[in-house]
């Protein structure tokens, strides 16, 4: 690297010493507050991102109300973003810098068997961007440049921002199998079963039914192509024996986590089916496991993606195959714990909500 570039990097640091930031901090059970920390600077391989766009998940939900194990206040959450490189440290190309990015939060060690088989999101070491690190609910965020993903030419920082929940999406379409001329339900109509019915009609299935509570989301997984079921007015389960001449479904998602969401998907999956746990709402629950063994389902639990898996879904957003407008609201960094009040009580016909750091 040329000295004077290497020095103006290293002046660049020190002027950003002592220079303060606004984040959202998690510091109790429901209990977010705007506070002020120093800015963070880059180690020699990672960059600095002015977020954009930071989105609010259905996990972050449930470490809000504490009943998340990964993640324990006082923190500052935040994995799903976009933003642009304003600094990189000495051992990344400077190119970088001045480019709109989105972000893989898993960081990996790169060694292990799961690492040296593309498979980063299994690392024995891996930690999570807003959970074991300080997150994007932040003016500022420091990463590692390996898991910075540049933006295609035409896709927003906006959209960029859903490249997360979407690699969630693509992962649980890849381990349900092939699902072509297939049945499948979803349980939970929220942002992941929403990207996961898109998914699954993206690899070809036939009929996705989708279950929730809530009118205004059956109303979204109807606009993209879901058959709505609401628990209230039918049973679910016998709903997807009725369309399959008493077989049920080929797969089955659970987007809730919750003992009778779980329950529920058992009952619906036909036997030798595929069952993809991919909810956290409850850490435990009971599961009906003599079914699972006399039926022979097939039980498959689905936390994050590949760096490949990563990757597909910003290029599915970029080819505009996949989406969650018109729902999408953009928020002040500062709304951040009443957006999460409203998510967990009334979620209503919101998809997702994207922070702002700027507003």
């Amino acid at each position: 690297m040329p000295f004077v570039q290497n020095m103006q990097r290293r002046k660049s640091k020190m002027d950003n010493n002592g220079s303060m930031m606004k984040v959202l901090v998690w510091e109790a059970p429901r209990v977010m507050a705007l506070r002020e920390q120093t800015q963070p600077t880059p180690n020699a391989n990672e960059v600095v991102i002015k977020v954009a766009y930071a989105g609010i998940c259905g996990s972050e939900l449930g470490g809000y109300l504490g009943h998340n194990s990964l993640r324990v206040p006082p923190l500052v959450m935040g994995h799903e973003l976009a933003g642009e490189v304003i600094e990189t440290g000495t051992s990344v190309d400077a190119a970088l810098k001045g480019q709109q990015v989105t972000v893989n939060p898993l960081i990996s060690c790169g060694e292990c068997r799961y690492c040296k088989q593309g498979q980063n999101h299994l690392c024995i070491k891996r930690k999570l961007i807003g959970a074991h690190l300080p997150g994007a609910y932040a003016e500022y965020l420091v990463v590692p440049a390996v898991n910075v993903f540049p933006l295609p030419a035409g896709l927003s920082m906006r959209i960029g921002a859903l490249a997360e929940p979407t690699a969630c999406g693509v992962r649980i379409a890849e381990v349900a199998g092939n699902v072509k001329d297939e049945v499948a339900l979803i349980v939970g109509a929220g942002p992941i079963g929403l990207l996961a019915l898109q998914m699954l009609l993206l690899r070809g299935a036939r009929e996705i039914y989708i279950s929730d509570l809530g009118p205004e989301r059956l109303e979204m997984a109807q606009a993209l192509g879901g058959i709505p079921l609401n628990p209230k007015d039918v049973d679910v389960v016998q709903k997807l024996r009725d369309v399959t001449d008493g077989y049920g479904a080929a797969v089955t998602v659970d987007a809730v986590g919750s003992a009778m969401t779980r329950k529920q998907c058992v009952q619906a999956a036909r036997n030798a089916g595929t069952l993809v746990l991919t909810g956290l709402h409850e850490e435990t629950s009971a599961m009906p496991a003599a079914e699972i063994t006399r039926r022979e389902i097939v039980v498959h639990g689905c936390f994050a993606y590949s760096p490949a898996n990563f990757a597909e879904a910003v290029d599915l957003l970029a080819q505009d195959k996949i989406r969650l407008d018109p729902w999408i609201v953009e928020a002040p960094l500062a709304e951040g714990g009443p957006w999460f009040d409203r998510l967990i009580d009334a979620p209503g016909n919101v998809a997702k909500v994207l922070l702002v750091p700027a507003l």
